[in-house]
């Protein structure tokens, strides 16, 4: 029930007509770079969470020497 080759090759050819073959690797160079600022963004929030979990465990290490010291 899958795509097969050939229509592959018709939707390729209808494409081709359609935007020309000058337009084609304007289209592929912009969403390259839309999928190089996705994964851009992506590396950002993952920096962001690892600096909010380094805060807290210093926070939390805090909070508990602390209690320590006035419990003692």
């Amino acid at each position: 029930m899958g795509v097969s080759t050939w229509q592959i090759i018709v939707i390729l050819l209808v494409v081709l007509l359609l935007f020309g073959g000058k337009k084609i690797p304007e289209l592929a160079q912009g969403l390259g770079k839309g999928i190089k600022n996705f994964k851009d963004a992506v590396k950002e929030g993952e920096e962001e969470k690892k600096e909010n979990n380094e805060k807290l465990t210093e926070q939390t290490t805090t909070t508990t020497n602390a209690e320590k010291k006035e419990n003692a």
